[in-house]
């Protein structure tokens, strides 16, 4: 088991907060750091399809080095 049990309840947590997208994309790294065995062991954890991962590793792949996304959440002076 990679992770603690701890570290587990707050992956889930924080995974039941997620788009459908971010979702995929988040499972997909958390498999890609663990490496051989990541799908499986991320699936499982999360409780999602491993083809699910599979496609969110696609996604990732896909994504440009630089994104137009305005970042920006505050208005300008907002602090």
């Amino acid at each position: 088991m990679p992770y603690k049990t701890t570290i587990e309840l707050e992956m889930r947590k924080f995974y039941n907060t997620l788009s459908e997208k971010d979702k995929r994309r988040y499972a997909a790294i958390e498999a890609m750091k663990l490496g051989h065995g990541g799908i499986a062991y991320i699936a499982q954890l999360l409780n999602c399809d491993p083809k699910t991962i599979t496609q969110g590793i696609k996604d990732l792949e896909s994504l440009p080095i630089e994104s137009e996304y305005n970042k920006r959440i505050r208005q300008p002076g907002g602090g």
